[in-house]
């Protein structure tokens, strides 16, 4: 069997999600919520955690929006490409109740059904853009 782009990429979304958590795990779990002072959005664990979980739910979103036949709002209802970093300040905003338990629990199922969504998909459906575009 020959390893295509999907191949990859799932393998690299598991290698690169596991290495996430990895990272998170190796730190002791009292010291996992500190937040840093950084003038960047993402102050703590949780921050990038549901930074991630938030982008996970927008491409479940458009996918959804795409199957039902609607032209999804990308890259959310209200915003621009232009405007990302006030999407992502949105977001951050809406989260900061949320524990570090919470967010990667979230994050989780979330993304086993983003790779669930990849598996559903030949290599060429997801690589090649005139499927890509039938898919949305």
């Amino acid at each position: 069997m020959t390893t295509n782009e999907k191949d990859i990429l799932l393998m690299n979304s598991e290698n690169n999600f596991n290495r996430l958590l990895e990272i998170i795990e190796s730190v002791p779990s009292r010291k996992r919520g500190i937040s840093i002072e950084t003038l960047e959005r993402d102050k703590n664990f949780r921050d990038v955690v549901m930074h991630l979980y938030e982008w996970n739910a927008m491409l479940e979103r458009w996918y959804r929006e795409g199957m039902d036949g609607d032209t999804p709002s990308i890259p959310a209802p209200g915003y621009k490409w232009s405007k990302i970093g006030l999407l992502n300040m949105r977001t951050w905003e809406n989260y900061q109740e949320v524990t570090l338990n919470q967010a990667i629990k979230k994050l989780k199922l979330s993304h086993e059904r983003v790779m669930e969504l990849i598996r559903l998909y030949t290599n060429e459906e997801i690589m090649i853009k005139k499927y890509i575009l039938l898919l949305c």
